[in-house]
């Protein structure tokens, strides 16, 4: 009798309380999602993969251009909740879509934000909140008749977006990284941290608000879709574009060689060489570490996912943008020149491309917006009676000619990474500057990231440049 006496004082002390307590918590409130393609075409089905903890959520997607368009929406969408892999950021969450949608013909090409929203009222006897969670992902819509309401074809830099998500653990750096590690492959396929707001936005709503049509495409659709770029005079790279493929290389540059125009106001342009892996949606690039790279010291090493500027890789991406990082560095960031004035000192104020900025020799441009600033790009460089000249020697074309200059430099850390490097103390310049091959097609280059800043406001020597760039390599 006692021994049974003891085991009921147990229960009612030590289990009930546990169960009550069990009843009593609260769960967090969370709703996390990502599409299955980055881009998509009207007339396709887009697919969203979502997982929430919520029974129940809603769903907006929204145009973003010099207005923000409330294009769809719905309601009580049921909800679940799904396991995170441990390999979430390199091979993807693999969660099944729970809503697709057919994407109306009528829709414009452009950037898509989704929302992803829930709520509840917290725990049923304690907590009794009205809590809410919200997030996003982002889809590419490409033109249902590309080259038909416009020469201009952006091709926005999701492969920078993906390359600094660390969901899940990882991105390609080491600074925010689980335990401060670097991964070497990041997945699609997972929830989404864009950068389209931080550069591309800006262009793109000073553009449309300006007159101009834009079709658009992922960095990708450069890989997947090279025939698209027939249909169109002008590719536009825009901000932060870092990661390319060969195979991106190759379609852009064969363009060109065909005679099309690209204008990069963009910097750290394709510093980073990449390769696809298309059964993870994921792309792979071992950076600093490519001695680790299984394609080093082997008949693909040209295909090395290291710098583009790398001796092994031979392929500077001064060769397709005029410029690089090599000779470029940073300005306004990582500690470099944080007393700058993030402003273009003109050198050639006669080319077509400054006509009507009234703009001398040796004035300066975009400070008040700090065009230049965070990575540049640029070439070497030889000064002759004060004007700048390249030396040829780094892969920019023969036909370059320099625009206008801003000091860059290196962080010292960085000339540690790589064989046969400049040292920690290497200067050089963000460079404005274009040339032509022989079929006549035309590249320009602002050598910075922040371009896109002058148009902001706008600043009016950056308005006309970006306005004259437009104007003649679109025709």
């Amino acid at each position: 009798m006692m021994r049974i006496q003891l085991l009921f004082y147990i229960l009612l002390c030590v289990l009930i309380p546990r169960l009550v307590q069990a009843e009593d918590s609260v769960p967090g409130l969370f709703i996390e999602g990502y599409t299955g393609l980055v881009s998509y075409a009207p007339g396709e089905k887009a697919g969203f993969h979502i997982s929430t903890s919520a029974p129940e959520f809603s769903m907006k997607i929204e145009r973003v251009g010099a207005k923000r368009e409330i294009v769809w929406e719905k309601k009580s969408i049921p909800g679940k909740a799904y396991p995170i892999p441990e390999t979430a950021s390199s091979k993807g969450c693999g969660w099944p879509e729970v809503i697709s949608l057919d994407i109306p013909s009528d829709w414009k090409s452009g950037y898509y934000h989704v929302t992803l929203f829930a709520q509840d009222s917290g725990g049923k006897f304690v907590q009794r909140n009205k809590r809410t969670a919200e997030s996003s992902c982002y889809f590419i819509l490409r033109s249902a008749s590309p080259g038909q309401d416009t020469q201009i074809l952006l091709q926005l830099a999701t492969n920078t977006y993906n390359a600094y998500n660390n969901w899940g653990g990882s991105s390609v750096y080491g600074y925010h990284g689980r335990n401060y590690l670097q991964g070497n492959e990041v997945s699609f396929l997972r929830p989404p941290k864009s950068q389209f707001s931080k550069w591309e936005e800006h262009f793109v709503a000073w553009a449309e608000k300006n007159g101009y049509t834009l079709d658009f495409a992922s960095n990708m659709d450069l890989q997947f879709r090279p025939e698209l770029l027939d249909n169109y005079k002008l590719v536009l790279s825009l901000g932060h574009d870092e990661y390319w493929t060969w195979e991106m290389r190759d379609s852009l540059e064969g363009f060109v060689a065909k005679g099309g125009n690209a204008a990069f106001f963009s910097g750290n342009t394709c510093c980073w060489q990449i390769r696809w892996r298309e059964e993870t949606r994921s792309f792979v690039t071992w950076k600093q570490w490519f001695n680790l790279d299984p394609v080093y010291q082997t008949a693909e090493e040209q295909r090395l996912s290291s710098l583009w500027s790398h001796h092994l890789v031979k392929r500077p991406e001064n060769q397709m943008t005029g410029v690089g990082f090599l000779h470029g560095g940073y300005h306004l960031s990582h500690g470099q020149y944080m007393d700058g004035k993030g402003s273009f000192v003109v050198h050639r104020p006669e080319h077509w491309m400054l006509t009507g900025t009234n703009l001398k020799r040796g004035d300066e441009f975009g400070g008040e917006d700090t065009i230049v600033g965070y990575e540049c790009d640029g070439c070497e460089l030889e000064w002759r009676d004060g004007l700048p000249f390249p030396t040829y020697q780094d892969g920019t074309p023969k036909s370059f000619t320099v625009l206008a200059t801003c000091p860059a430099k290196w962080a010292p850390g960085d000339a540690y990474w790589y064989e046969k490097w400049p040292g920690p103390d290497h200067e050089g310049n963000a460079v404005l500057g274009i040339y032509t091959v022989e079929n006549g097609g035309t590249v320009v280059t602002a050598g910075t990231t922040d371009w896109a800043h002058g148009l902001r406001t706008p600043d009016p020597a950056v308005e006309r440049i970006t306005k004259n760039v437009l104007d003649r390599l679109s025709k």
